[in-house]
């Protein structure tokens, strides 16, 4: 992936779901649908569920689909806080633009990401801990589309 579809990619991040941007029409009933646009390039995220979640982010290029991760999560103990998922999520790294950073904290909050591969084909979790207890889990994997 190059420097600008990456650069991209995470405008695109902070943009949606992380930065609490707007839904657009449900492309499927009672889905959570996100789209961010610039130039050739579209990014959209679309899930189901709150508490258990299930979805897929995709970019396309001139209208071609090029990108693609689907995720599955769930809240699996007390105190979650969607605002520090969303903290964590902000902090995207260029070298790894799929979720968050690999260790985020945030007081009582930790949010931990591994990733194997790269954008061409990788597979990842990601946990939040509060107070040393994991309370969520998310795992996800994708790559380039033809």
């Amino acid at each position: 992936m190059d420097k600008e579809l990456v650069e991209f990619l995470i405008r695109a991040k902070k943009a949606t779901y992380a930065g609490k941007g707007a839904e657009t029409t449900s492309s499927r009933e009672k889905s959570h649908d996100l789209i961010y646009r610039d130039g050739d390039y579209m990014y959209y995220d679309t899930y189901l569920g709150t508490g258990k979640f299930a979805g897929e982010e995709a970019l396309w290029i001139k209208d071609i689909p090029y990108w693609s991760m689907n995720y599955i999560g769930r809240v699996t103990g007390d105190n979650f806080s969607g605002d520090f998922l969303k903290e964590a999520l902000l902090l995207v790294p260029e070298d790894k633009p799929f979720r968050g950073p690999e260790k985020y904290i945030n007081g009582d909050y930790t949010y931990d990401c591994e990733i194997d591969g790269d954008y061409n084909w990788f597979m990842g979790r990601e946990t939040i801990s509060y107070k040393g207890a994991e309370i969520y889990e998310c795992v996800f994997h994708g790559g380039l589309v033809e």
